[in-house]
């Protein structure tokens, strides 16, 4: 019964337990980094404006926040006793370069969001209009520093410093050596500048999405004719950057960690490198190993070299060739191009969006309505396949040229209990992501009931806005 007929190998197990874990997580984690501006913004327009529209949008928006805020709590829990159950051997080696970062998150930011959302929640009518905005703020604070010290660690995992390994009861284990450097790695600027701009975009297009719907069953809706003017205006700046940033991030991980990036572009044989713009597999195999010759692909000669080396066109890019053990290649190369596609995407959205803004237009455009209700949870996916670029491109290591992800695995743990515990996980997380959406409908319902929107009456139930052309 404990064979592999029926059962999952022990590290492959836990591998996919973390993995899926931290995916769920992160949609809600992102979820709060992403709301915090928004919140704070509303929040303040609000207490200057008196206006009726921004008390909707915040009152809205902050139920998703606390409801994400829960949820991001219950799933991330769990991926600290992880570390002891699935990988005991990293907690060992790493331990005293990663209890700290992890402690502060706890001590510095979870208990200063949770503090102060009690009172966004439940002090409007009962604290000053000054309290309550800083309130807002520190909530805001809170979320964005949660995640740089959650960064703090994987940055380090990335590109580790600040310790020397020394032997401990027998093992080789790390020590801290210069706390200013492990904290501030060579990858943690990137890491973070990118994460927040990620989540940003994906709860800009978050906003905009419920906005559109909303306009779209309800066209005098002022208040979500203003968060999609708001969210649309977000994007028109974060979108852009993120593909600037990423850019210049990708150079850094060519110069950091060539292994990946090798994987990122698919390219094996050590010298110059293409640019792979667009690559669909045309056999099977590419699926799984894309290679220049198993794919259709539309390149740019020696662009990958200028790309990794900053201006040289003949650079010399580290081929996969070079080493015994890759990453799953496929998976991280995929996933590349999955996010960078939706990076562009969202970019002709912004500036679609912005176009109909400055021919007043954009409310009424069925088009674009339509594109962004389709477009609401891209921005999350994209996110996502961002951090599998990071993490599976990282393998073999889960600290980098230090640690091997098989050294850091429990080798105790039976594949039984491995895979159990892997499709409980499964199991539960589908229901929290299934729960969490349930709310958000709900909330979306009731606004609608709200502003008196039935089936019967719904602007756009039965047809498009009246008087507009679908050529918006």
């Amino acid at each position: 019964m404990d064979g592999w007929a029926l059962f999952l190998p022990a590290e492959f197990a836990s591998r996919a337990q973390f993995g899926w874990t931290i995916s769920v997580h992160i949609l809600f984690a992102s979820l709060s980094v992403g709301l915090a501006p928004f919140i704070v913004y509303f929040t303040w327009k609000e207490i200057r404006t008196d206006d009726d529209r921004f008390a909707r949008l915040r009152s809205f928006w902050l139920k998703v926040f606390a409801a994400g805020f829960v949820m991001g709590t219950v799933t991330g829990i769990p991926m600290s006793f992880q570390f002891g159950t699935n990988f005991p051997g990293f907690s060992a080696v790493a331990g005293e370069l990663i209890g700290g970062p992890l402690a502060f998150e706890a001590k510095m930011a979870f208990f200063l969001e949770a503090v102060f959302l009690g009172v966004l929640l439940f002090g409007r009518e009962r604290v000053s209009d000054r309290t309550y905005f800083l309130s807002s703020v520190l909530v805001g604070f809170g979320a964005w520093l949660s995640g740089f010290w959650i960064l703090v660690v994987n940055a380090w995992m990335q590109t580790p410093q600040g310790f020397e390994m020394i032997t401990r009861n027998g093992m080789e284990v790390a020590q801290l050596t210069d706390p200013i450097a492990a904290f501030f790695t060579p990858r943690l600027t990137w890491m973070y500048v990118h994460m927040v701009n990620a989540a940003v975009i994906s709860v800009a297009l978050l906003v905009a999405g419920v906005a559109a719907y909303i306009v779209w069953k309800k066209s005098d809706a002022k208040a979500w004719k203003t968060a999609l003017k708001i969210a649309v205006v977000l994007l028109i700046v974060t979108a852009p950057l993120q593909a600037l940033h990423g850019d210049a991030y990708a150079r850094h991980v060519e110069d950091t960690q060539p292994q990946k990036f090798a994987a990122m572009e698919g390219h094996y044989e050590t010298g110059p490198a293409d640019l792979h713009l667009f690559a669909i597999p045309t056999e099977l195999s590419a699926l799984t190993d894309p290679r220049a010759d198993n794919l259709f692909a539309i390149s740019l000669p020696r662009v990958g070299s200028f790309l990794a080396s900053g201006g040289d066109f003949d650079a010399v890019v580290t081929g996969l060739d070079e080493y015994e053990e890759n990453p799953p290649v496929a998976l991280v190369f995929w996933s590349f191009r999955f996010m960078v596609g939706l990076g562009f995407l969202f970019i002709g959205l912004a500036f679609w969006g912005g176009y109909l803004i400055y021919r007043n237009r954009l409310p009424d455009s069925s088009r674009y309505l339509k594109a962004m209700i389709a477009a609401s949870p891209l921005g999350f996916a994209a996110l996502l396949t961002g951090w599998y670029v990071t993490e599976i491109g990282r393998q073999p290591w889960v600290i980098q040229d230090v640690l091997t992800t098989s050294e850091a695995a429990s080798s105790t743990l039976s594949s039984t209990a491995a895979t159990l515990t892997l499709g409980a996980f499964v199991v539960v997380y589908i229901g929290l992501i299934l729960a969490a959406l349930y709310v958000l409908r709900w909330l979306i319902e009731d606004e609608l009931r709200d502003l008196g929107v039935t089936a019967s009456t719904g602007d756009r139930w039965h047809g498009p806005l009246p008087g507009v052309s679908d050529d918006d």
